[in-house]
């Protein structure tokens, strides 16, 4: 999807609903503007139920003040207004309060930008705006001296964010890794001592392998396929809207009967992917005209190694990645469904799924089908593609009910006994 070819006032619907449904912001709250070619602003409107907007209802508010629709502009207009004349190289503007970064703006502080490295990638530069009263002029001068610094993304306190951009896609690309890695920053205190990354660690995964293979020429595309498609991009959908991972971080593959596998393309929008964008891998070659994701490597050695195995799933769960972040020990014997599923997840250092890949791919097994990559992702396998995601679903379940559990009291975990009374029950191999 090429959100350049939707007009101004389908973008804003399409992004405020976006950032709606996923709970990041609330019936009144927030505000998303672009400005076009002509020097307009079409922003959201005041007053109005963000959950149902329509095209009808955003603003053009011309050059010389004039405002065309049914209702009046957001009161934010102003810092809206500001930051496109601070930084004419700027085209989208996005103003909301998710609770999270909210509470980084009532303590005044600033989210750690380096707990994974695609958070810097896409998020870098931010500022704190100094309080000021909600539509006024001063707020505006206030976020708009932040942007002439150059900054893209800045905090404001005791209120929210405001983010700026070339696309309305980039600025919620940048919205919504924030909010993740403030969320995920939030849980790793909880829980442990939380681990960033240093620069020299971060740069590391900067890899180029997807954007080398040679191009191969499908002659046919079997049923096989069309249902791997079809399944594929009904889980990606799926995990999207549960978190599972955000817009463009987070890559599934399913292998194929003749050793070939589909994967997730490199950097597109995983809410809107379809069966088309998804990438055939054969014989070390990509389909043509289309970009594997950067984890391509990995994925093919997985499959190398284990015949076994036929998807896999490399995501970002916020609870599970609390654990990646921090030096607390992630231990599934929780409840008999964790063990049963999960088994013994090991942890591997950071860098080694670039470094190390056919290492890292034989530390699966039936004893160890998933693993934690610390700063990075959760990589977890299935002999399907069901059974791989059953098994992060529960991961991400099972962290969220053991960060719960410090509220209340300390975890009794399953014995070992108990454990081998689970194995016995259930034929599971060591």
């Amino acid at each position: 999807m090429n959100i350049n070819y939707f007009h101004p006032a389908d973008q804003l619907v399409m992004f405020m609903q976006r950032i709606y449904d996923k709970g990041m912001t609330t019936t009144s709250g927030g505000n998303l503007s672009i400005i076009d070619d002509d020097g307009n602003i079409w922003i959201t409107p005041a007053g109005v139920d963000k959950g149902t907007l329509n095209r009808g209802d955003i603003v053009c508010v011309k050059p010389d003040g004039t405002c065309i629709g049914p209702h009046k502009p957001s009161s934010e207009l102003p810092f809206h207004a500001a930051v496109y004349k601070m930084r004419p190289d700027l085209r989208a503007v996005l103003h909301a309060h998710p609770p999270a970064l909210v509470s980084f703006s009532i303590v005044r502080k600033l989210p750690d930008m380096e707990l994974l490295p695609s958070v810097q990638k896409v998020c870098n530069d931010l500022r704190i705006a100094t309080y000021a009263v909600p539509g006024s002029d001063q707020l505006g001068e206030n976020i708009g001296e932040c942007f002439a610094k150059g900054s893209d993304i800045v905090i404001l306190e005791n209120h929210g964010v405001c983010i700026g951009a070339q696309t309305m896609f980039a600025a919620f690309q940048k919205f919504e890794t924030l909010d993740y890695t403030a969320n995920l920053e939030i849980l790793a205190k909880r829980i442990g001592k939380v681990k960033s990354l240093p620069d020299e660690a971060i740069r590391m995964t900067e890899t180029t392998t997807h954007l080398k293979m040679d191009d191969f020429i499908p002659n046919s595309h079997t049923s096989e396929e069309l249902a791997a498609r079809r399944d594929m991009i009904t889980l990606i959908r799926r995990s999207y809207r549960q978190g599972l991972f955000t817009a463009t971080h987070g890559t599934y593959s399913v292998r194929l009967s003749d050793g070939s596998f589909l994967i997730t393309p490199f950097g597109m929008d995983r809410a809107y992917l379809e069966e088309e964008h998804l990438v055939r891998v054969k014989s070390g070659m990509k389909e043509l005209g289309k970009t594997p994701s950067r984890a391509v490597g990995l994925h093919q050695e997985i499959y190398d190694a284990n015949p076994n195995i036929h998807a896999v799933l490399l995501a970002h769960p916020v609870h599970a990645m609390a654990f990646a972040v921090t030096d607390a020990k992630f231990d599934p014997r929780t409840i008999p469904e964790s063990y049963i599923l999960l088994r013994d997840v090991k942890r591997i250092p950071y860098g080694k799924i670039y470094t190390e890949q056919k290492e890292t791919a034989k530390v699966f097994t039936d004893a160890c089908p998933a693993v934690m990559v610390e700063n990075d992702c959760v990589i977890v396998t299935g002999e399907s593609l069901l059974k791989a995601f059953d098994r992060l679903e529960v991961m991400e379940s099972t962290a969220h009910s053991i960060i719960n559990s410090t509220a209340i009291g300390d975890i009794v975990h399953i014995t070992q006994d108990e454990v081998e009374d689970l194995k016995i029950a259930f034929n599971l191999k060591d």
